[in-house]
């Protein structure tokens, strides 16, 4: 991956070689930062880039910040600007991933969130798919489970809770899959490693509950909001069996990187017909026609770099 030429630090813009910690730095040591994801669109037509929902993003970073204690004098209005400042500082005129991290920046020793010093830092880059195989993705069920809330909660978004996906991404990966799901403690489907999940039943679309451990997906809203709205979908929010995705008509991911990938296979079992389904695939040509602005109803998801 090449690094970025930029990065917001400290304030403000600088080259990315100056944005650097040290290795002390409590978030380093303990992992006592949170991030968050946003992605810019190139719409080819006129040019433009588009961040998609970046106020929901920052709201939920923000959000998140506050649950490790820090606060940071910002909006996300605020930081909007500072990703599109950054953004027409690197001089980009192609899809862009937007990175935002705040971590306990203090250089020291001690295992606590109170009294210790933040920092946020903001980086761009350019970023196509995050799971290559996005039509067509064979997963396994990860015998990892996913943190409780009341262990690490996902809602949080915290750099620390990510080892939890390490595992589970390499395991899968290693194992010869695209991905991998995750159960609960009580044995119901949570996510992928980083990733919500949705499955289609006679007709309608379930997902794992908010209380099911999962981030609340700013993907995952818009998802639920364009199959009922443009699909007249009825869309359900509860606890989701293993066995039930064997049996189910359609699965799908969705996320700010994986953005809405098929999957067609778990654990060698077909999906369905084995193929990307009808929603799947209705939802991702809506997605990705709102996303590049191409979409004048949901404009108001779009900001313009």
């Amino acid at each position: 991956m090449n690094l970025p030429e930029y990065a917001y630090f400290k304030g403000k813009i600088v080259p990315y070689a100056e944005a650097q910690v040290g290795v002390l730095t409590h978030a380093l040591n303990y992992g006592t930062g949170v991030f968050g994801g946003v992605r810019a669109y190139k719409n080819d037509e006129n040019g433009k880039l588009y961040l998609f929902r970046p106020y929901d993003h920052y709201r939920r970073f923000l959000s998140s910040t506050r649950i490790m204690l820090m606060e940071f004098d910002e909006t996300p209005e605020s930081m909007t600007q500072h990703t599109i400042d950054l953004i027409r500082k690197s001089g980009y005129s192609e899809d862009v991933y937007i990175r935002p991290l705040a971590f306990l920046s203090e250089e020291m020793i001690g295992v606590k969130l109170h009294d210790v010093e933040s920092e946020f830092s903001i980086v761009a880059l350019p970023f196509g798919k995050y799971v290559s195989n996005d039509t067509n993705a064979h997963v396994t069920i990860s015998s990892w489970r996913r943190l409780d809330d009341n262990v690490i909660p996902a809602r949080g978004k915290i750099s620390g809770a990510y080892a939890n996906s390490a595992f589970i991404k390499t395991d899968a990966v290693r194992s010869g899959f695209d991905e991998a799901l995750v159960l609960t403690q009580a044995g119901h489907l949570s996510e992928g490693s980083a990733e919500n999940i949705f499955m289609v039943r006679d007709g309608v679309l379930y997902t794992p509950a908010v209380y099911e451990n999962i981030l609340e997906g700013i993907t995952r809203r818009s998802v639920m909001e364009l199959a009922a709205a443009e699909l007249g979908m009825e869309v359900v929010e509860r606890p989701i069996d293993r066995t039930e995705i064997y049996i189910c008509d359609e699965l799908f991911m969705t996320g700010t990187a994986a953005q809405v990938t098929a999957i067609t296979k778990v654990d060698h079992r077909p999906v369905g017909t084995g193929m990307m389904g009808p929603v799947a695939s209705k939802l991702r040509e809506l997605f990705f026609d709102i996303v590049r602005a191409k979409n004048p109803k949901y404009a108001a998801w779009n900001v313009e770099v």
